[in-house]
């Protein structure tokens, strides 16, 4: 399964590494992401999401639900 969160998109970015002598090579910029299951109790089940800690942010604040009903808005979730 691919690096991305499910809940806002975020994926991995490419970047260089710099050394001292400002040599550059390419590397990767991973998103911080977690799996977590969530209880939804508007469909009265639980779903597992790979999601980030920036949304895990935005759960806690807005709510899972409205977080899922954007989600699927955006297209990023499906159903």
């Amino acid at each position: 399964m691919s690096r991305v969160c499910e809940l806002t998109g975020k994926k991995a970015m490419v970047g260089n590494n710099v050394s001292h002598a400002m040599n550059k090579s390419k590397r990767k910029f991973n998103a911080n992401l977690i799996k977590k299951r969530f209880f939804l109790p508007e469909e009265d089940k639980w779903v597992t999401l790979k999601v980030s800690t920036s949304a895990l942010k935005n759960i806690n604040k807005k709510g899972i639900s409205a977080v899922v009903k954007e989600a699927r808005e955006k297209g990023y979730l499906k159903k």
